[in-house]
């Protein structure tokens, strides 16, 4: 379970940028093409948060669909998978322009 791994780190980032002032949530942004599952993050989330200012704090996760653009048509085409065929020609390739990120994007702090 990679999302154990990429909690601890989003929860020493937002520690370290809240400066001891408690947070009350976090949102990210998680693109569908990233390869997280959200349920595992949000429940990483709440046993990496214990003891820590983040201890109680909403995640609040915006999802990111993937978006492919074709290097032949310059079409830009929605992606449900890392992989994807251009429909002006199967094959044509496509570059990904959206889907994998994984931001901090924000943090409400008291």
């Amino acid at each position: 379970m990679h999302e154990l791994s990429i909690t601890r780190n989003i929860v020493a980032t937002v520690v370290e940028h809240a400066r001891g002032r408690k947070v009350d949530g976090v949102t990210l942004k998680v693109g569908d093409l990233a390869g997280i599952e959200l349920q595992a993050l949000r429940f990483c989330f709440d046993i990496c948060a214990e003891g820590t200012c983040l201890e109680g704090a909403e995640l609040h996760i915006e999802q990111i669909p993937g978006r492919g653009r074709c290097l032949e048509c310059d079409e830009r085409v929605p992606l449900e998978q890392p992989i994807a065929i251009c429909p002006c020609d199967k094959r044509a390739r496509m570059i990904i322009e959206a889907g994998e990120e994984l931001l901090i994007h924000s943090m409400e702090v008291h």
